[in-house]
């Protein structure tokens, strides 16, 4: 009675987790959650006052599919000015976060036959879009000792590649990639024709590292099309609104899938994305110096445990080897019903995470430290 297109696909793993620890805490137990990736910070005070003002000014109506139209300029002159991309607002559309902007490039230009190349490992839901579009994943392995960027990309290049994913910094593994690695991407893109979905969400918290748009390139315009969103750097999870900046034959073809499923993302919250944007950025740096204490805390914390794992780049997770305890999911089930700390098995982003276990470190630095006592003791 259901559709085949969904029979290979899972729920999200950090989701699943996330509610096996709801769970657990339902019963009483004090759990601590490593699991989701989501800043345990408060959205800034201009941007939720200016939603409250939206709303009192009666602006709770539709608006234009694409989004209102000061929003999507706001957008490109960020663009442009953060990222070197020429962003005009007529490419832009704004969505109910970054992930349905994915989920439309995806269904937008793959289909049945397609290739997507992803880097192993990858986050979680970029191979369902993958598969829900007809498309089949091509898994790139990457390199753990090196930031975990792809190795050999050219070896998994055939006649039906259509698509590369892009996620610097990456979910799960805080890689940041190199200029050396860009370059290689691009000139894979432009040989082959191959387009690119860059998925910037994390662009704002990288740590002594510079990010870098491939959309921003030379020859790459009109190749690459570029994912952000709001969640991460102002910590507006729950508002959900997202963005993407594409080619102008892809931005048409995604309008028409955007005008017949969501409409439009919600009214009032896209004029909280304008004080975002606009607004006091100090929020960001304020957050991102949090965060890097906190990964420092962490990584000092597993190494005492004589955990594995290198010191991310960017984002807020650490990608850690647990194979001296077991694979990631043995490890991850018994820091949860042993020790109550969440984490996600590694596996639940590719093949090569069997041996892995993602920890979000969005969370307190004395929750970081406890957590790190109640491993220790279990392990």
């Amino acid at each position: 009675m259901t559709a085949s297109r969904l029979k290979n696909i899972t729920e999200s793993a950090t989701l699943r987790i996330s509610n096996l620890a709801s769970e657990l805490k339902s019963q009483g137990k004090d759990i601590i959650s490593f699991s989701l990736g989501e800043p345990d910070f408060n959205t800034p005070p201009h941007i939720i006052e200016a939603a409250k003002a939206s709303m009192e000014r009666g602006e709770t109506h539709y608006t234009p599919s694409p989004g209102i139209p000061e929003l999507r300029k706001a957008i490109a002159e960020k663009l442009r000015k953060d990222n070197r991309i020429d962003a005009k607002p007529g490419n832009i559309i704004v969505t109910p976060g970054a992930k349905q902007a994915i989920f439309e490039v995806m269904l937008s230009v793959l289909q049945e036959g397609d290739e997507a190349i992803l880097f192993d490992p990858a986050w979680v839901s970029y191979d369902p879009c993958v598969k829900l579009a007809g498309a089949k994943t091509v898994w790139a392995p990457t390199l753990s000792h090196d930031g975990f960027a792809p190795e050999n990309v050219a070896e998994y290049v055939t006649k039906k590649t259509k698509l590369i994913v892009m996620n610097s910094p990456c979910n799960p593994t805080g890689g940041v990639y190199s200029k050396k690695t860009f370059k290689e991407i691009a000139d894979l893109s432009i040989d082959h024709e191959i387009l690119i979905l860059s998925d910037e969400i994390y662009e704002k918290i990288i740590y002594d590292k510079e990010h870098i748009s491939i959309g921003s390139m030379d020859g790459m315009q009109d190749l690459t099309i570029t994912v952000n969103g709001f969640s991460k750097a102002y910590a507006m999870t729950g508002w959900r609104l997202g963005y993407v900046s594409a080619p102008k034959d892809i931005f048409t073809q995604m309008l028409k899938l955007h005008s017949h499923s969501v409409s439009q993302a919600t009214s009032f919250v896209q004029y909280a994305g304008i004080a975002a944007l606009l607004g006091d950025q100090t929020c960001i740096t304020t957050m991102v110096n949090e965060f890097k204490s906190r990964r420092d805390l962490l990584i000092e914390g597993l190494n005492e445990l004589e955990i594995k794992c290198a010191r991310p780049d960017g984002a807020f997770y650490a990608f850690a080897d647990v194979r001296e305890y077991g694979t990631g999911e043995e490890v991850a089930e018994l820091l949860l019903n042993k020790a109550f700390v969440a984490t996600t098995p590694g596996s639940a982003f590719g093949e090569s995470g069997n041996d892995f276990i993602r920890i979000s470190y969005a969370t307190s630095k004395e929750r970081i430290k406890e957590a790190l006592r109640r491993m220790e003791a279990v392990l």
